[in-house]
């Protein structure tokens, strides 16, 4: 998927009062309240709230955000509801959004003031990517893509039950009615799904029944003579790709989970949000007490002139790994830090040249701003050598406690057993067991997800995945060894981090295939070498005054999380290429979390997310490009396309 820089919305008002769009000429709403037109036309045009009860999930997608009242009308309807669905989410496109303070000034009068403040609290940067945002405990989740919905709506992943057809009129935005997007909802349209819109012109009729539905003209209200209804009622219905194809209801929520460091604790939240039951099952005797045993690391997202697939990824990941720590800290503010961090940049020649990759991206300075040396060194109260990136929604946490975090979250749906050693996995028909060293019987699921690093090769049995162990070492100091200690994170080819219970974090060491765990003088050498470098700073330390941690981090060639169903090389591949990820049969009921890398802070929160949509079949929150971009079965696609990967 190609981004375009997020133009926000130019609001202002007609000489009546009603909000108007001037790159539209056109009014968001009639003269209608704008909460009843959302009830009268898209909530009852869709048979709600009756259609969602006794439901755990429902689905609505929505074409234009627009000033979010129809968001608003459905969550409020859920609430008032006592036969809701369990978990209600809320999917909306919009190419223009609102800034937070243009949004907070429409819903200053709101007739639902408690949910329109959560709303405005809650609005994400105005980045290209798909915003993942959750209230009422997770209940009640928007899922906000912005940019343009001819881009979005092929990049979509979910099981649409609803679909609210609104935005400008088609004769003011003909682009957002365009016949190929119809055809884009039948795809995406789940059996029985509804629509509703309130225009009733008839090329918009033909549109919906050429994709499949049954359209009804039905007579409006409020100076509307008529609306559109619809139901998807296809002749054929497509055959999905093997990774996209709707689970299937198991006979129990229950999954076991091998790995219980931050990989396998975020999954089990995210698995725990579903309405599933999980158990970990780890060889350490309690959670995170390996790689992410380290006493801090950091997270942050990262610019690319492109914007590519990694900056988009990093970037999704980043936003939710924001929101993971923010929760962690309001229960532990000790936890870690949610101030910012800075990302020196040593390859562009100067700030005018960060800021104009910025520009050319379009990315909002709430998600990261370019910064000189001077106003650096002023952010981080420490003199650095180089301009810097600075990412507001960054910082670092100790991730052990992130881990637990998550953990206690997902109690009471989640258990955690330590000191087991997982030798294998047997699967009986439509059951996996995991059995220990002495063949006996651990834990048995319709479900397991392996997020246990590089063991997961293993227990895979060494699948041909170019995926590398890298021995990694940290170094501490004394806070007293700089002469003054950073206020936040500062990072780049290494890291300084604040300081953590009397000492400063810096490192790390990359070396791959190295599985020595034995510290060594040498790597905390390096260490303050590459710690001079950083910050131009060298430090008065004795190597008997400090202290490390090794660990082995597992990286993907591509550098990218392997997340998703695992590829089966058996079965079938029903006529299909196999040179995209998305047409690789998969094993059933068999799932993989790995090769986090140095990013696993960064990561564990989204990429638990995709894992709990593949296996439940929830909206995925991340898009289609990104999903194949982290899939297992990239490396078979690849390998179909190009051949193995160069050594």
């Amino acid at each position: 998927m190609k981004t375009e820089p997020i133009v926000p919305a130019e609001l202002s008002t007609t000489a009546g009062g009603l909000p108007f769009s001037t790159a539209f000429d056109d009014v968001y709403h009639p003269h209608v309240d704008a909460f009843l037109q959302a009830r009268q036309v898209f909530l009852a045009g869709n048979g709600l709230p009756e259609r969602w009860r006794g439901r755990d999930r429902f689905v609505v997608l929505e074409t234009g955000f627009g000033l979010g009242h129809n968001f608003l009308a459905t969550w409020d309807a859920w609430r008032a509801d006592p036969a809701r669905c369990r978990h209600l989410v809320f999917v909306s496109i919009e190419r223009h959004p609102l800034q937070r303070d243009a949004l907070a000034a429409v819903h200053e009068r709101s007739s639902r003031p408690e949910i329109a403040r959560q709303l405005v609290d809650s609005w994400p940067p105005l980045t290209p990517n798909l915003h993942r945002v959750a209230f009422e405990n997770g209940q009640v989740e928007l899922l906000l893509a912005l940019g343009d919905v001819d881009a979005w709506l092929p990049e979509l992943v979910m099981d649409v039950d609803a679909f609210f057809l609104d935005g400008f009129a088609p004769a003011k935005n003909p682009l957002m009615w365009q016949p190929r997007l119809f055809k884009a909802l039948a795809r995406l349209a789940a059996p029985g799904a509804t629509a509703a819109t309130w225009t009733s012109a008839a090329a918009i009729r033909h549109a919906f029944a050429t994709a499949g539905f049954e359209v009804t003209k039905t007579p409006g209200t409020h100076g509307k003579r008529h609306i559109t209804l619809a139901r998807y009622a296809p002749a054929f219905t497509p055959r999905r790709a093997p990774s996209r194809i709707r689970p299937t209801a198991p006979r129990e929520r229950r999954a076991v989970i091998v790995g219980g460091g931050l990989a396998g604790c975020a999954t089990a939240l995210a698995l725990a949000n579903q309405g599933w039951q999980t158990t970990l099952l780890d060889r350490q005797s309690f959670p995170a007490e390996e790689t992410s045993g380290n006493p801090g690391g950091l997270f942050h997202g990262i610019v690319n002139a492109q914007d590519g697939t990694h900056a988009r990824f990093n970037r999704a990941a980043a936003l939710f790994a924001q929101r993971a720590v923010a929760e962690l800290l309001r229960h532990e503010p000790s936890s870690g830090g949610l101030h910012g961090l800075l990302r020196l940049e040593s390859t562009l020649p100067d700030v005018a040249a960060m800021a104009s990759v910025l520009a050319r991206v379009g990315l909002p300075d709430d998600y990261v701003a370019a910064l000189s040396a001077e106003e650096a060194s002023d952010r981080c109260g420490m003199r650095l050598p180089f301009p810097a990136w600075f990412y507001p929604g960054g910082g670092w946490v100790r991730p052990a406690l992130l881990a637990r975090h998550f953990l206690d979250q997902a109690a009471p749906r989640a258990a955690f057993r330590g000191g087991i050693e997982v030798a294998r996995l047997q699967r009986l028909g439509d059951r996996w067991f995991v059995l220990g060293v002495a063949g006996q019987v651990l834990e048995q699921a319709d479900v397991v997800v392996l997020a246990n690093a590089g063991d997961a090769l293993r227990l895979l049995e060494a699948p041909a995945w170019p995926i590398q162990p890298v021995r990694g070492q940290i170094s501490t100091l004394p806070v007293g060894s700089l002469p003054v200690s950073p206020r936040i994170p500062v990072a780049g080819a290494s890291y300084l981090l604040p300081q953590i219970d009397g000492r400063l974090v810096l490192g790390a060491t990359a070396q791959a295939g190295d599985l020595d765990l034995t510290l060594r003088d040498e790597d905390h050498l390096l260490n303050l070498k590459q710690l001079e470098r950083l910050t131009g700073c060298a430090a008065d330390i004795d190597l008997a005054a400090m202290q490390g941690r090794t660990g082995v981090r597992w990286v993907a060639y591509d550098r990218l999380p392997v997340v998703g169903a695992v590829p089966d090389l058996v079965a079938p591949a029903m006529g299909r290429p196999l040179n995209q990820p998305r047409f690789v049969p998969r094993v059933p009921g068999l799932f993989v979390f790995t090769a986090l890398g140095s990013r696993g802070i960064t990561w564990c929160a989204l990429g638990a997310q995709v894992l709990a949509s593949c296996i439940t079949g929830a909206p995925s929150p991340l898009e289609a490009s990104l999903l194949d971009a982290i899939d297992p079965a990239r490396f078979i696609a690849r390998h179909a396309r190009r051949g193995p990967p160069k050594n």
